[in-house]
């Protein structure tokens, strides 16, 4: 019998290493001033550990970079494209590929073709691209998430499923006609990086079926949802992770990715679908804004290393090394008494700032001051979901408070060892018994869409 070692290690040996931004307190403070208290300002260089996002910041392999010398880099019918889109059509099923040069690019495009004023998206939840996307083609979107998703310190296994009922009674009173599409986001990255169930995926088609609406997936992170099906649902634990994702895409009409999560890869992304009228207008679109159809905004080198990805992410060594790297630093917060979403999502731990800095507004955002303080005192990077990323401004100007005010660590893909995630769990540990000391910020100035990239903060008074 072979034994079962508790033990789960890197099921990679490293090839390449690239050297830490290693900088003082003193440092630190004067790049968080300079940076007008936005972490997107600083410069990579002066970051030791950067958890602000898993968006194209893992480690390829050697059979990408292999794949990256064997680029075809024709303008068109590249042979590049067509593994390309040879990977995807096999994974997904859908018959028409668009390539494009991330996610937010073939959200562009979709809602650029099916949104428009008067009409709604439904979703379990939007990110804040999708979201910002949809919006500016004028159609509003709609967020369903189910219930308990906000009771953050309550563990449930699929916190990132659609609160079935409730979209179905927003669809009765709307109008399907006035709903061109549901989005399913899978992990659900605004809500933790939850996973979706087969069983929700399956009731959420039902509906969309009675209504004649289309179904899509926001699948940037397909495969650590699928792997989370098979730990956690009943009928999946023996299914392999391919085929569980295999389902996931019959189950949809058409799906988009930013490659740049679970492609394993630095920069790309796709839209696949099978409605050849949406698929010859978003064409047009693409080769407007992106590129011609067989690369659309990417080299051939990019194409290729994508293809590869799609076939590493889905080995079940990786994700379980994976999906156990958050719950290792959500176990190790947890310890600290830093207040979670339990059980973490799969691409990483998203901490409930609200909980933790009772003493700030959300008008002074709480947790826009913690990823401040993190960042100060020990020179890690997150990124906030808040009142800065999502809070409204009323007519005078002053933010409404968001749902939550998360500080979200995400773990770069094949980049970090456990020593790394050990300081994390050891920096957080000092501000939980110094975090009285968190000062709240206010706004300086920022734009009305995606004001969390660009605005300029200072301390409050």
């Amino acid at each position: 019998m072979e034994w079962k070692w508790k033990t789960i290690i890197e099921p990679f040996k490293i090839k390449s290493v690239e050297p830490l931004g290693i900088t003082t307190r003193d440092e630190r403070k004067t790049v968080l001033e300079q940076a007008h208290y936005n972490l997107f300002n600083i410069k990579a260089e002066k970051v030791l550990i950067d958890m602000l996002t898993d968006s194209g910041t893992g480690a390829m392999s050697a059979a990408q970079w292999g794949g990256v010398m064997n680029g075809d880099e024709s303008y068109a019918g590249a042979r590049s494209y067509y593994n390309f889109e040879r990977e995807i059509k096999r994974l997904t099923g859908f018959s028409e590929v668009i390539p494009v040069h991330q996610g937010r690019a073939a959200e562009k495009i979709l809602f650029g073709v099916i949104g428009g004023k008067g009409r709604y998206i439904v979703s379990n939840s939007h990110f804040d691209t999708t979201r910002a996307n949809v919006e500016f083609s004028g159609a509003q979107a709609m967020d369903f998430p189910v219930k308990g998703a906000l009771d953050f310190g309550k563990p449930a296994p699929f916190k990132g499923n659609a609160d079935v009922a409730a979209m179905e009674k927003f669809i009765r009173e709307k109008g399907a006609k006035n709903i061109p599409l549901c989005v399913m986001t899978v992990t659900n990255n605004s809500l933790g990086g939850q996973p979706v169930s087969m069983e929700n995926l399956k009731a959420v088609r039902a509906v969309c079926d009675k209504y004649g609406i289309p179904m899509f997936l926001d699948c940037a992170r397909f495969a650590e949802n699928a792997y989370f099906i098979k730990l956690r649902e009943k009928g999946y634990n023996s299914t392999p992770v391919r085929e569980i994702a295999e389902e996931m895409f019959e189950l949809a009409d058409g799906a988009w990715m930013s490659s740049k999560k679970d492609a394993l890869v630095n920069i790309g992304g796709f839209l696949a679908l099978n409605d050849k009228d949406w698929s010859a207008k978003a064409r047009q679109m693409l080769i407007l804004t992106e590129g011609f159809n067989t690369y659309g905004g990417l080299a051939g080198r990019d194409l290729e290393a994508i293809a590869i990805g799609l076939q590493e992410v889905l080995d079940e060594n990786y994700l379980q090394y994976r999906i156990r790297s958050s719950a290792y630093l959500g176990e190790g917060l947890l310890k600290h008494g830093v207040p979670i979403i339990d059980p973490p999502g799969g691409h990483g731990v998203y901490v409930n700032a609200k909980k933790f800095l009772p003493h700030i507004r959300p008008q002074n955002f709480p947790a826009q001051a913690l990823a401040c303080a993190l960042y100060l005192e020990g020179g890690i990077r997150g990124v906030e979901i808040g009142t800065l990323m999502f809070g409204r401004r009323d007519k005078n100007g002053v933010y409404q408070a968001a749902p939550m005010e998360l500080v979200r660590l995400a773990m770069p893909r094949r980049v970090y060892t456990q020593s790394h995630i050990d300081y994390v769990i050891e920096v957080f540990g000092w501000l939980a018994r110094h975090k009285k000391a968190i000062k709240g910020l206010d706004v300086v100035e920022a734009p009305p869409i995606l004001p969390h990239f660009t605005a300029k903060l200072k301390l409050a008074k």
